[in-house]
């Protein structure tokens, strides 16, 4: 994956986790929260790649979405509010600007595509994996009840990445956590099945320090997010297959 360092001023900005995984719920208080990053720039190259599997296609599709989204908020002893946001504000538009340069969109799609998306989701081997390159907007997620591209496949499932959640805590540390979504439709346009859930684990190099190498902070943040959709595809496995209130 390329890896891009960014500095200012001639110094590297920077910030200091771990975090264990949590549910849909907000990972902290909406106060303390900093604007989220904006909206990363359509990435070059086709908007739609199709992965055939190795295995005989089987007519069945699942489509990934990268994350619009990404968040950084750092918490000091003050324990988060608006002077806490005030104080660490700096040094979380940095952060989100670290996080885009690793986890940008093609960054994200080809991290997940680095792993074994149907084993992890148990699909069926002759799965064939869409990529599509434009993330889907944070506030529709949850509007758009039917199949989010022209698909007719038989069998069509999604897997969407939400946010990318950047935080430090002055008791906890630093952790990256990831909110996906998978839907299953089957056949037709009605979802039959879906799981949204965040992963999480902890950072030991990310945000990198001055003198430090930016480019493995870099990469354990990839890793970490890798680590984090395992997490996510364990759950997503044992949740009850049975059609939600959707």
């Amino acid at each position: 994956m390329k890896m891009k360092l960014m500095f200012l001023g001639g110094a590297m900005l920077l910030a200091c986790g771990s975090m264990a995984a949590a549910q849909e719920a907000a990972p902290a208080p909406a106060d303390t929260a900093t604007t989220a990053a904006p909206a990363p720039a359509a990435p070059k190259g086709p908007e739609t790649v199709v992965h055939a599997p190795t295995a005989t296609a089987d007519g069945c599709e699942l489509h990934v979405w990268p994350a619009e989204r990404m968040n950084s908020i750092t918490t000091g002893w003050l324990g988060g509010g608006l002077l806490d946001a005030a104080i660490h504000a700096n040094r979380d538009s940095s952060n989100k600007t670290l996080m885009a340069s690793a986890l940008d969109s093609p960054s994200q799609l080809d991290a997940l595509l680095s792993m074994d998306l149907r084993g992890l989701l148990k699909l069926s081997p002759g799965t064939t994996i869409v990529t599509h390159a434009t993330p889907i907007e944070r506030k529709s997620m949850n509007a758009v009840k039917t199949r989010r591209s022209d698909s007719k496949a038989k069998c069509y499932s999604e897997l969407i990445v939400a946010d990318l959640f950047y935080q430090k805590a002055a008791i906890y540390g630093r952790s990256l956590k990831t909110l996906f979504l998978v839907r299953d439709f089957g056949s037709d346009d009605k979802i039959d099945f879906q799981y949204k859930a965040w992963g999480g684990n902890g950072l030991k190099l990310f945000p990198p320090k001055e003198g430090e190498d930016a480019l493995a902070a870099l990469d354990e943040l990839v890793g970490v997010f890798k680590k984090n959709f395992t997490e996510y595809a364990g759950n997503e496995a044992k949740a009850p297959r049975t059609p939600e209130k959707l």
